[in-house]
């Protein structure tokens, strides 16, 4: 607790808010520069303010007008490119290139289970070789838009470079079936081959709706368990021939190839003044040199969206951005849900008020670059710079996405604490010293004693090289996919 000499008014170090002057009941209140709801009551000056005394301004499908933010564009023009910026050194990092041409920052054998009634062989079949198996519920009894939501996570989970070599795992009867599985990836479903548990590429490319524009295809093989004989040994023959096409070695790679997701769980106070402000200098720092970052959790944009939109660099990204917001509000409706009844239990207690007070500090992990692209839930990431991304709040979801979309790791900051990983490395930046003290186990790094963005992209750059985040040491990664539908 200390006094601030030009105010002259005590301020308290619990991540909770304090009005500076009397607040009369009606007005806004004021956080970032920006309301963060209005006062439901007169609030006295020095008064403790909070879900007691305020109440969200948010209201529903809203209608928006492309007006950049011109200088805060132009003052990132260029940068975002995959050529070195003008007087800026592009560092490398040390990764590992397939011969398709992609960079991974991990070299696992990930083990993908089409459908949820073989997690357990999937899970031993990794454990076998100290892989990942990306266990999911789903896979049958899902229809329309949720069966494909499921395939195509599934697919682009396939794709990733982190992946040295995947075995997708079959049951044989779900809905999600292992031929229409290999033809999403571009395989010929018709040429399977048992023994090899491989399928062999089409001939003609692109193949429509296939996230592969080109051979050569990554290196991929498929168990499908209800055909003859021990499925957990012929798993094993076939990870064996997995690990022999993995890459060797680790070469240097500019930092121009290096994607980084964006995401926040259990936020408390000072999230919005410690751990996202630092991690949104990061996201400067490397689109000035060429590489991506994405920035995903839409309703954690509610209140805050025009902030993103001011900075979108075309009209076009304007206007998905608008959709990408507004079609997020529209799922809540259709649910029969308000859009703003976001903050948890726990950030509420670590101080956050309002979703407007949430979403203030969640966008802050996008720093002040323009606004290259908008994704939709299951894209790809396709631009250099700042990506924004549909997604849930949810950490599970949201981090799953981050992935599929070709992440290589998550920066994820906190300031409740979880031990959450997601299947590539998530690095928990801790918003206060009580959490990085507590639970070192789970945080990689501490933003509010060392707020260096430089120190802090030495770190990711060795997390990228090799070093392990605080999940993986922990064995805790994993995925979630969006679910909107029916089970049947």
């Amino acid at each position: 607790m200390v006094i601030n000499p030009r105010d002259n008014v005590e301020i308290r170090d619990d991540g909770h808010k304090y009005a500076l002057r009397d607040i009369a009941e009606g007005e806004d209140v004021i956080k970032y520069g920006m309301p963060i709801g209005h006062a439901t009551r007169a609030i006295a000056r020095g008064e403790h303010v909070h879900v007691h005394n305020v109440r969200t301004n948010l209201g529903e499908v809203l209608e928006y007008r492309y007006e950049p933010d011109e200088a805060a564009i132009a003052g990132f023009d260029g940068a975002a490119s995959a050529e070195r910026p003008p007087n800026r050194s592009v560092p490398t990092f040390r990764g590992f290139r397939h011969p398709d041409g992609r960079v991974g920052i991990r070299n696992d054998i990930w083990v993908v289970p089409l459908v949820g009634c073989v997690n357990r062989l999937a899970e031993r079949l990794a454990q076998s070789c100290g892989g990942v198996a990306l266990t999911h519920p789903y896979g049958c009894s899902q229809m329309g838009k949720d069966h494909e939501t499921t395939a195509n996570m599934l697919a682009q989970l396939c794709l990733h470079p982190n992946a040295g070599g995947v075995l997708v795992v079959s049951l044989g009867c779900e809905n999600n079936t292992l031929e229409s599985f290999a033809a999403r990836l571009g395989y010929d479903p018709a040429t399977f081959d048992i023994e090899k548990g491989s399928f062999q590429p089409r001939s003609q490319f692109p193949v429509p709706h296939s996230p592969f524009p080109s051979p050569p295809l990554p290196n991929i093989r498929f168990l499908k368990a209800q055909d003859p004989g021990d499925e957990y040994e012929r798993g094993l023959a076939l990870l064996k021939e997995l690990d022999a096409a993995r890459p060797k070695e680790r070469v240097d790679v500019p930092v121009s190839e290096l994607v980084v997701g964006l995401k926040c769980g259990g936020s408390d106070g000072f999230s919005g003044l410690t751990a996202n402000p630092l991690v949104g200098r990061f996201s400067d720092w490397l689109a000035m040199r060429g590489g991506s970052t994405v920035l995903t959790e839409v309703p954690e944009m509610f209140g805050a969206e025009t902030l993103l939109m001011k900075r979108c660099r075309t009209r076009g990204v304007f206007d998905k951005c608008v959709r990408m917001i507004n079609d997020f509000k529209e799922y809540y409706a259709s649910h029969n849900q308000v859009c703003y009844e976001n903050p948890s239990p726990g950030n509420k207690a670590g101080g956050i008020t309002t979703l407007e007070d949430k979403s203030l500090g969640c966008v802050q992990k996008g720093g002040s670059a323009p606004v290259e692209d908008v994704l939709l839930y299951g894209e790809r990431v396709k631009e250099h710079g700042l990506s924004l991304m549909t997604g849930p709040g949810n950490d599970l979801v949201a981090s799953t996405v981050l992935a599929a979309a070709g992440c290589h790791l998550i920066l994820f900051t906190t300031g409740r604490g979880t031990p959450f990983g997601c299947v590539v490395p998530t690095l928990k930046i801790a918003s206060n010293d009580a959490l990085a003290e507590r639970k070192p186990n789970w945080i990689d790094w501490n933003a509010m004693s060392n707020p260096d963005v430089e120190a802090f992209a030495e770190k990711i750059i060795s997390v990228a090289s090799g070093e392990k985040a605080k999940n993986e040491l922990a064995g805790d990664r994993g995925i979630a996919i969006f679910k909107d539908g029916v089970t049947l």
